[in-house]
């Protein structure tokens, strides 16, 4: 993977959010339901209910397109029967290849039954729903520092092939604070083998963000947080190379390219 390779890839992306076309695997997809009037339908795409917003007053639904998803037309359901499609396009992603602790690799029966339990807490956090009126999707940065364009990759580790890379990595000194990118509710926090010190916040409707690696965790569970406030700091905890922030952000229990949500 190469720096020419990333630039390429962040020039793609920034010209297709200009665009307003980001469905692809791990991308967005905008549905249009028709005039704000009265209260708006609930959607559901793969098995899924999905956020809906108002935007220059037509309801929209904002839909994660998960990275194993295939392309060309998919379907959404309306609460009141009726279906609607969107087109599902191609996109491309490289690979990654990192050296780490072989013990991050090659995991024990112990690690294994606890990296199973964390599992839970984990799908547990990114797929909760709760009801609250969304006026947009943007966020700002939750640190300051070289962002890479690291989402969808195909990882090996110690050349071993593991699932794509579901976040943004953004590389800042550890002890740098991490700030809420948007208002929110804490929905989880802990250590885990392969995330170390993570928080999750809920901005609702099943738009969550999640933070890895922290070096410390500055929030506690259920704690409303408002934007730019303290939520800990960049460390190097969990299976990581360095310091740096893995930032994950998610729409209806599926991890979507932070790039595509930050609004610088």
């Amino acid at each position: 993977m190469t720096e020419r390779w990333l630039a390429a890839l962040l020039l793609i992306v920034t010209a297709a959010v200009a665009r307003g076309e980001t469905a692809w695997p791990g991308g967005i997809a905008f549905v249009d339901l028709g005039p704000a009037e009265g209260r708006a339908l609930t959607v559901e795409y793969g098995g899924r209910r999905a956020l809906v917003l108002e935007r220059d007053g037509r309801w929209q639904a904002v839909i994660g397109v998960p990275l194993d998803a295939a392309t060309g037309r998919a379907t959404v359901t309306l609460s009141d029967g009726a279906t609607l499609t969107f087109e599902v396009a191609a996109h491309a992603y490289a690979e990654q290849h990192l050296e780490v602790a072989q013990s991050y690799v090659t995991l024990s029966d112990e690690v294994l039954e606890r990296v199973g339990k964390e599992r839970k807490l984990i799908d547990a956090a990114l797929n909760t729903w709760r009801e609250a009126n969304i006026d947009g999707i943007g966020l700002a940065a939750p640190v300051e520092g070289r962002r890479s364009s690291s989402f969808g990759l195909r990882r090996f580790f110690n050349n071993e092939p593991r699932s794509p890379h579901k976040g943004m990595d953004i590389a800042a000194p550890a002890g740098t604070p991490i700030l809420a990118p948007r208002a929110g509710i804490v929905t989880g926090t802990g250590d885990f083998y392969f995330n170390g010190n993570t928080v999750f916040i809920d901005h609702g409707q099943g738009f969550v963000t999640m933070y890895c690696h922290l070096r410390e965790i500055g929030v506690e569970d259920g704690q409303e947080v408002i934007a730019g406030e303290p939520i800990g700091q960049v460390g190097a905890t969990g299976r990581v190379t360095g310091p740096h922030l893995h930032f994950g952000t998610y729409l209806n229990g599926t991890a979507v390219d932070p790039a595509l949500l930050l609004d610088d």
